[in-house]
Formats: structure tokens, C-alpha cells, sequence
């Protein structure tokens, strides 16, 4: 997952001018380091500790600066340097601007940073570059494009997978500021973690790096600790551990309020009149990263894999017919799973009329009470029960497959049995019921058809546990035609951001026609978990701005979000939070729903949205259960538009509009 940079400067502040930046002498730049680092025998001991390092090589050099240098810095960056929070589908952090930009504040500003300036001129002076280019044996590298930030994560905060590969990096280092007098402990969190990769050798020779999905290295952070690697593409994968929120708020102050502060950034091959500058270089290098990452083509030992099954042109004829009800028998299979109410045709013309103005719906309490009562027992039962920690073990002793790679997903999945297949009576539950026999059955797609007034062509579904501290989905849009996609969310524990009442007397919901279907216009209500907005040609009103778990003290994340794509935002497409900005830069939030106990959410998706499952806490009460299906719809008269005029008459902010009669 490659992410745009943020431009913004320390402090909040604009560069005014730039002034060239320090060269330190040998002896000045060793100063500023600790005693001893630069001993022969010190340097040896590292350079053999990296070349002998796994998953992949690493060092870690503690006590790294002069420690009175480091703690005026941390003193300075408390009192004047400024932080945004920020969340994306990979990150949630609090972060400083480029530290590159220190030369572009004015004198008043600059004169309250100096130990600051002092450690960058340091860290990226000639001497600490060829102490750490020997021990990586990675080359020259620049000391005139500097890069680095600070980053500080409180709890809650974490960076999911990822290796680092863009442009011209070199080396990736962290060097930690936290509390100097308060030593921070491993079960805080916060930990750098290291992805181990698998070489699998294909068919044609070909070999593909593969990430898997376990970490099986955990560096914690340490005060004046040093970590660095090599930025490799395929292999350097690593995140930040989230960290974990104290039991109390008495317990959070004793422990300083676990405020993980770190200085992190890269090191760049050569620029233009820079010793070991080769012209060309940096294209070429960013020319190999992509063919490594797609040699062997990895995308094929990606988990899960589509299953989509077709749906007989007979069935298609039938349920396109304007005489596609539903007989005595069809009635009597829906009822056993769906809740009397949403079968009635008055309910299923007012989810039709909704869907069809805003392309996305959520439907509370849409399973029948006797068969979701008997899916929340099982559900409960299966959350008290401890999971294996290891990805193998969990294959091998449960129903349970392991999605990856991680810097994609990760998350425990199962899928409707083959043709030729059949579960043993252990592997039955209320979940493959729901995959086997419910979702896929003509009489639900039929439903579907009616609710949405779009033609299936194909299914494929897949149950989904996220389990808490470990599991999520990263943003990733769809190539092709406008399909639907539906979210069975099946989440028996409360504090994900939804409506807590929302399930307190479901039989009694039962009996009442859906919320969001009875809302005027077709816009959808907050009550009911979920947003979508529209701006299609002006038709209808726009519905209310998204209200994220993310804005609540309690975020435990575990939500689903739509989110239009757009490579011309000037920062990365799935920054869908940032504070202290306009309220205009969450528009492109399209959909969002929190998990949820017993709702089912419809949206008809284009290939400009983006979609991810946010990270889910280890705070949250439990895991994150759902059955997540995506069906292919046939392409509606008007749909054979192409480049501009469709983009601009057929799509509205990656939601698609194209199966509404209005819209030909």
C-alpha cells in the first residue's frame, strides 16, 4: 500500500526561505552521538548483528544520542511543536510535518528547535550516514534530501503493514522519545513488528515473496533506541503495534499517560551533486521495486481467493419478469431466516424506493428472531472460547482460514462449501447455514432483486470474523461494471459506535416496517448506524454527514467504510479523519456502518469507491462477526456510455446511479 506524503511543516507553521543545512565535521557530528558508538569494535558489533538478523535484517542500537541532546529535543517538541490527528485505513496517529522544512521557518521559530535542528544535521550528517551505510552494505546515501517527522501514538493509535517502498528510500529508522524517566513496558503496545515472507516458486520457474501473516519479530520502544532496515520491496514489511489503553484512567496517569513519541524517517539514495549520484537512479529504482513486488505474480497465493458462483440465465429471465413473487413455498424458506416484516410487499416497495435514490441501505434486525437468536447463541459461545495465536495452528484445529497477505488484510474467514464438498457435522453451524443454504438460495437472491430492482448474474460470499487487536481490511477499490455488495453484520457485543438501543427488544422491532425505509426522501438514519450521500444531478436530498465511532473517546474501530477514490486529493485518498480541518474534507465518506448485531447494509458500488474494515481495537467488548457478499448485476439500457459522459452523468463519487430509470 503506497501512501502520499503529507507537505505540511513542523509547528503548522509555512517555510519562508530555506537556508543550506549543516556540514558537521567528524568530531562535531560525533558529539552529538553517544560515547563509544563510533568504536570499531562497537561498529563490528552491529554490522554482525544486522548481517545475522531475521525475519529480514534489522540492528537496533540503543543509548544512540548524547542523552542530554535527546531530552532537550523531547523538551522542545513538547512545547512547540504542533500535531494533527489523523486516521486512515492504515494509520491512526498524531503527526508533526516534515522535519525537512526546519529550514524554512522563520528565526523566532527556528531559535525555539535547536537541539532539534542539531539532531537532524546530526543523524543525516556524512558521518552517521557511512556508519550506518556499512552496516547495511546499502550504499551511499543523501544528506541533502532529509526526511523525517515525528509521530507520537496515545492510546488506540497504531500503523497497520506495510514496507516502506516509495520512491527513492534507501533505509527506514525510528529513533524513540519516550518518557526518559518512566522506561515504557512491552504490554503498553507499541511495538515495531516485523512480517516474516515465504519464496514460493511457480510453474514457470518464476519466485514470488509472499508475506505471511504472523509477526515473529517484536521490538519494543525504549528510550534513545535506534531501529533501522533496509527498505526492501516484497520483503520489509513491519507495522506499530497499537497501544493498548490502560484498564483506568488512575492507572493511564501512572503509567504517564503511555504517550509513544518517536522520530521516524528515511534515509535516500544520492541527489543531483551528492558523491555516489548515478543519473537516472531513482527511476530505475522505482522502476525493479515494481517489477519485485509483481515478479512470480504474488496476487495468485493471495487469501481469500473469489468464488463466484453464476446464476442460470433461466433464473436471470425469472426474476427480471415483472410476475417474479414469491410462491407458498419460496414464503415459508425466506421466513425461516428473514423477519416477517421485510417481506411484505409494502416494505419491499419502500426499500426499493430508497435504494433506488441513494444506492445504499441498512436494514436493522432483518433476520427472523427464532433463527437469530440460535446464530447469537452460537456467536457468543464461540467468543468465549480462546483462539490459537498462531495462523497454522488455527487452520489446523478450527473452520477458521487466515486472510493475507497483511500489508491487504487480515482476518478469519470461511466460504460456502464446493459443489463436490461437504462439511462434516462438527464444521455445521448457524454461520454455514447462512453461507450454504440462506445467502445462496434462489428465493434470497429473488428478495434481493426486488429490494434493489437490479438483475444478478453472480454471487460470491464469504463470513468474516475480525478478532480484536489483530484483525482489518486496508482500502481497495474494484475494476469493472457497478455491482452489489451486502454486509450481514452479526456482532453480538455492544460499544462500536451504532445505536445501543437498536437491538434492545427486537421482537418488537420486528413487528415495525424498517427505519431507514420509512424516512423521507431516502435518506438513511443516523440511528440506524449508517450514512450515504449523494450528489446525483441534484435528485433528492443529501443525507446527513457520517457520525464515525472514530469521533468517540471509546473508538474500537471494527467499522466498514465507502470512501470515494481520487488520485488529485492532495493527500491520500482514504484519510477519511483529520482534525482541525474543514468539515468539507470528510465528503468523501460515501457510506459508513459500525458493526452491528443482526443488520444487513446494500450498496451498489462503482470502481472509483474504495472500501476497508477499520482495525479493530483490542478495547473493543469482542470480535467483529459478518457475512460479507458482493453480486454481479447486469448492466442496465444507458449503461453503454463511455469516458466523460458516463463519468459524469452515470457516477456519483464512486457510488453508482446507472440502474435508475431516471437516469437514461
Amino acid at each position: 500500500m503506497k501512501r502520499k506524503a503529507d507537505s505540511s511543516s513542523a509547528g503548522g507553521r509555512h517555510p519562508v526561505k530555506r537556508r543550506s543545512k549543516s556540514n558537521l565535521t567528524a568530531e562535531e557530528a560525533k558529539q552529538r552521538f553517544r560515547k563509544g558508538l563510533f568504536d570499531k569494535s562497537v561498529l563490528d558489533q552491529y554490522t554482525k548483528q544486522y548481517a545475522t538478523s531475521g525475519p529480514y535484517k534489522h540492528a537496533v542500537i540503543n543509548k544512540l544520542v548524547d542523552d542530554s541532546l535527546l531530552r532537550n529535543v523531547r523538551g522542545e517538541i513538547r512545547d512547540n511543536v504542533s500535531f494533527t490527528p489523523k486516521e486512515t485505513d492504515i494509520y491512526k496517529i498524531h503527526q508533526s510535518g516534515d522535519l525537512a522544512n526546519l529550514d524554512g521557518l522563520d528565526d523566532e521559530a527556528l531559535a525555539k528547535l535547536p537541539s532539534l535542528l542539531a539532531l537532524r544535521d546530526a543523524i543525516y550528517s556524512e558521518t552517521f550516514r557511512n556508519y550506518v551505510s556499512h552496516i547495511t552494505g546499502c550504499g551511499p546515501l543523501s544528506g541533502r534530501k532529509t526526511d523525517m517527522a515525528i509521530n507520537v501514538y496515545t492510546p488506540g493509535c497504531f500503523l497497520l503493514c506495510h514496507d516502506d517502498v516509495i520512491g527513492s528510500r534507501k533505509v527506514s529508522y525510528i529513533l524513540y522519545l519516550t518518557d526518559p524517566d518512566k522506561p515504557w513496558k512491552p504490554e503498553w503496545g507499541g511495538a515495531l513488528r516485523l512480517f516474516p515472507m515465504k519464496e514460493t516458486k511457480g510453474a514457470d520457474g518464476q519466485v514470488a515473496k509472499t508475506t505471511l501473516p504472523d509477526v515473529t519479530k517484536i521490538i519494543p520502544p525504549a528510550w534513545n533506541q535506534l531501529s533501522f532496515f533496509a527498505v526492501q520491496p516484497g520483503e520489509s514489511f513491519h507495522d506499530v503495534e497499537e497501544v493498548y489503553h490502560a484498564e483506568t484512567k488512575k492507572q493511564l496517569e501512572a503509567d504517564g499517560g503511555r504517550i509513544r513519541m518517536a522520530i521516524s524517517g528515511w534515509f535516500h539514495i544520492p541527489q543531483i551533486g551528492e558523491d555516489g549520484y548515478v543519473e537516472g537512479a531513482e527511476e530505475e529504482q522505482v522502476k525493479n521495486s515494481g517489477l519485485m513486488q509483481l515478479q512470480g505474480n504474488p496476487d495468485q497465493y493471495d487469501r481469500p481467493l473469489p468464488q463466484p458462483v453464476s446464476v442460470s440465465a433461466a433464473e436471470k429471465a425469472r426474476g427480471a419478469s415483472a410476475a417474479a413473487d414469491f410462491d407458498e413455498a419460496d414464503l415459508e424458506f425466506l421466513l425461516k431466516y428473514i423477519s416477517p416484516t421485510y417481506l411484505t410487499p409494502d416494505t419491499l416497495e419502500q426499500i426499493a424506493e430508497h435504494f433506488d435514490e441513494m444506492s445504499s441501505i441498512t436494514l436493522p434486525s432483518i433476520l427472523g428472531q427464532k433463527f437469530s437468536a440460535r446464530l447469537r447463541e452460537y456467536v457468543e459461545a464461540q467468543e468465549k472460547l480462546a483462539l490459537p495465536e498462531d495462523s497454522a495452528v488455527i487452520e489446523k484445529k478450527t473452520p477458521w482460514k487466515v486472510a493475507r497477505p497483511p500489508h491487504k488484510h487480515r482476518y478469519l474467514y470461511q466460504q460456502p462449501t464446493g459443489p463436490d464438498e461437504l462439511r462434516t457435522s462438527q464444521e455445521e453451524s448457524p454461520i454455514t447455514e447462512l453461507l450454504d443454504v440462506f445467502l445462496p438460495s434462489r428465493q434470497f437472491r429473488q428478495w434481493l432483486q426486488l429490494a434493489t430492482n437490479c438483475t444478478i448474474e453472480d454471487h460470491d460470499l464469504i463470513a468474516r470474523r475480525f478478532r480484536r487487536g489483530l484483525d482489518y481490511t486496508l482500502a481497495t477499490g474494484h475494476e469493472g461494471k457497478p455491482r452489489l455488495e451486502l454486509n450481514l453484520g452479526f456482532t453480538p457485543t455492544p460499544g462500536w459506535g451504532a445505536d445501543e438501543d437498536e437491538d434492545e427488544d427486537e421482537e418488537e422491532e420486528e413487528e415495525e416496517a424498517p427505519s431507514s425505509a420509512k424516512k423521507s426522501n431516502g435518506s438513511s438514519s443516523k440511528s440506524n448506524g449508517a450514512s450515504s450521500k449523494s450528489k446525483s444531478k441534484g435528485k433528492g436530498k443529501e443525507a446527513a454527514k457520517p457520525t464515525p465511532a472514530a469521533t468517540a473517546d471509546e473508538d474500537v474501530g471494527g467499522h466498514e467504510v465507502y470512501m470515494a477514490g481520487d488520485d488529485d486529493r492532495d493527500q491520500d485518498a482514504a484519510i477519511y479523519k483529520t482534525a482541525g480541518e474543514n468539515d468539507e474534507d470528510d465528503d468523501n465518506i460515501l457510506f459508513f456502518q459500525p458493526a452491528a448485531w443482526n443488520t444487513l447494509t446494500i450498496v451498489l458500488r462503482d470502481s472509483g469507491a474504495l472500501k476497508f474494515v477499520k482495525y479493530v481495537s483490542r478495547s473493543a467488548k469482542g470480535d467483529r462477526w459478518d457475512v460479507s457478499g458482493t453480486y454481479e448485476v447486469e448492466e442496465q439500457d444507458g449503461e453503454g456510455k463511455s469516458g466523460e459522459e458516463e463519468s459524469s452523468e452515470e457516477e456519483f463519487n464512486g457510488f453508482s446511479d446507472s440502474h435508475d430509470s431516471d437516469s437514461d
